[in-house]
């Protein structure tokens, strides 16, 4: 299951042009297939959130899996990019334009979402991740190593437990001009997050 959805995922399009700012970069296909497989192997969502959902590939992903998903993010141009993703692969998510301190839910439900990793600006993924435990029963959230403390602090803050925290080196792509190398490994960690 994993290996065909990584491979259906390496079919999507990516960002044109990448905002420095939004600290936009592609999630990789083989990270989001498997965060995607291990979401629906834990807890099979019915109903996924994706917080800065860029060019879709997590809700997409979640779809591709029979969860309902609803990506947010604050570009249009990506989120123009993720509706076509979508179709191209034939799944129904839905997008909605807007701040992460707007999004505003009726229904808990789970978040998976890759938030800035806080690298232009620090502590970009605050919100996010605040975002998150204010809408979900359980979270996914991936996170540049090291950020242990800071996700800790956070959930005990808010009445939320680690469950699981998974380490991967991951590739990514020559995305900015000071990029150097095509390829450049990242240590990331991925959380998950349950309400107590």
């Amino acid at each position: 299951m994993k290996k065909e959805l990584e491979i259906l995922l390496e079919s999507l399009e990516g960002f044109h042009e990448p905002n420095i700012k939004l600290e936009q970069y592609i999630t990789p296909p083989s990270l989001a297939a498997e965060i995607a497989v291990n979401a629906k192997l834990i807890d099979s969502p019915v109903l996924v959130y994706d917080l800065g959902c860029g060019t879709g590939i997590i809700a997409v992903a979640m779809a591709m899996l029979g969860s309902k998903a609803v990506g947010f993010d604050i570009d249009l141009k990506a989120l123009k990019i993720a509706r076509k993703n979508a179709k191209r692969l034939g799944v129904c998510v839905d997008f909605v334009a807007c701040r992460i301190q707007d999004v505003s839910v009726k229904v808990k439900a789970t978040t998976i979402m890759n938030p800035p990793f806080g690298v232009q600006r620090r502590k970009a993924d605050k919100p996010f991740l605040e975002k998150a435990l204010e809408i979900s029963s359980v979270v996914y959230s991936i996170h540049s190593a090291g950020s242990e403390a800071f996700v800790r602090r956070l959930c005990d803050e808010k009445g939320f437990k680690v469950t699981h925290i998974w380490r991967y080196t991951v590739p990514i792509k020559k995305t900015y001009p000071f990029h150097e190398k095509e390829f450049k490994h990242i240590a990331v960690e991925v959380y998950r997050l349950k309400s107590q």
